[in-house]
């Protein structure tokens, strides 16, 4: 079974695999840094039963251990293999028991969505400082220069979306999903907005609300512990960066609904999400148990139908592809690198966290991932009818 599986996912590179009993496997072309790994008896059985799942659980409990590489080395050559490359939908059995399993895992009613939130979000605020840029934003920065540190490329991502909401001062923005409060910060701090971030995460609100308050910026900025269903409009404006993967399919329609009836007639609102150019499928299995539950990465289409489903105007879509791989290889990097990470989790959470930033990497390189930014209007008049407008100053 294991050759089989390794002759399917590996074409390139050089990969041993030292299976327990003394045997060796081997699959690729020969070509590049050989890659070698051990094998325990558990971390083979892993495997076999369910590769989605197996192999980050393998790293991660040490059933496989490398003797030359990394874990990263033996995920890029499986990338350039072709062992990540969207396969299609499948035919409508497959597809109608993935929408069944879909619904299943992203429920996300009130409970569920705080009980997800906190398992990823709430770990520490000093875990995050350690990897993101100096503003903690914890989605894609826009590289409008392949040169761009990770500060400016985030900084860029920040204006990019800020030019897209066509604000002016004293305008009413709601950040639905708001982190530790950079986004909010700049669109006060740089554009004169009003805005309410919402959030339910207890670590990142208590470190936003102290942020802004070392800004000065408590007239014009605030959060709120709340669900985004349950807030109040109209708002002239609504900005959401990195939250639209955590509402889960089920709640899409729920969520542009929500969306329509917060904005004033003349407002607008900026999505800004994960996307899989393979159209509706499922969370890979071992981000769903251990990183990001109830998570879901969308089709566009599954958004568009959502969106026309609550009666917004499309008024842009832009789709950003290798943007967020740029963006992770600075995270990892800084993540194995920082000194006091060793010291602060063990090592088990140490190998798990490595896996899904090298995974979440390669998925944007080689997986079909990448980020669409689709703007929504009430009215069909309410923006300029060029994208002028949207070029940075």
């Amino acid at each position: 079974m294991i050759e089989k599986l390794l002759a399917r996912m590996i074409k390139a590179g050089d990969v041993t695999l030292r299976l327990p009993g003394g045997r060796s496997v081997r699959a690729g072309d020969g070509s590049g840094s050989p890659v070698i790994g051990r094998l325990s008896a558990r971390g083979l059985s892993r495997i076999v039963a369910n590769p989605n799942l197996g192999l980050g659980e393998a790293y991660m409990e040490e059933d496989l251990v490398f003797e030359q590489g990394t874990i990263w080395d033996l995920l890029e050559i499986v990338g350039r293999s072709g062992g990540r490359t969207p396969k299609g939908r499948g035919k409508w059995p497959t597809r109608a028991r993935k929408a069944v399993k879909r619904r299943l895992q992203q429920l996300n009613d009130r409970t569920a969505s705080r009980r997800n939130v906190a398992h990823h979000y709430d770990l520490s605020n000093d875990l995050y400082r350690r990897f993101l840029d100096a503003d903690m934003q914890y989605s894609c920065a826009y590289f409008a220069r392949p040169d761009m540190t990770l500060e400016e490329a985030q900084v860029a991502k920040k204006a990019h979306i800020a030019e897209k909401l066509a604000l002016a001062p004293g305008q009413r923005v709601l950040d639905i999903g708001s982190g530790w409060g950079g986004m909010a910060m700049t669109l006060a701090a740089e554009h004169g907005a009003d805005v309410t971030g919402v959030t339910l995460s207890t670590e990142q609100i208590a470190l936003a609300r102290e942020r802004t308050a070392k800004a000065g910026l408590g007239d014009k900025v605030r959060f709120e512990l709340t669900d985004y269903r349950d807030v109040t409009g109209p708002v002239d404006r609504i900005v959401s960066v990195g939250m639209l993967e955590h509402v889960g399919a089920p709640q899409f329609r729920t969520y542009f609904q929500t969306v329509k009836r917060l904005l004033a007639d003349d407002g607008v609102a900026l999505i800004h999400s994960i996307g899989r150019m393979s159209g509706p499928g499922l969370t890979n299995a071992f981000t769903n148990k251990y990183i990001f539950p109830g998570g879901y990465i969308p089709g566009l289409s599954e958004i568009v139908r959502a969106v026309e489903d609550a009666g917004l105007w499309i008024t842009d879509i832009e789709i950003l592809r290798l943007h967020y791989a740029e963006t992770i290889r600075h995270w990892r990097a800084r993540f194995l690198a920082d000194p006091e990470i060793p010291a602060l989790y063990d090592a088990r959470f140490r190998r798990m966290w490595e896996f899904y930033l090298a995974g979440a990497e390669l998925g944007f390189r080689y997986g079909g991932h990448m980020i669409f930014q689709i703007q929504v209007a009430k009215r069909v008049g309410t923006l300029p009818v060029t994208r002028d407008y949207m070029l940075e100053r």
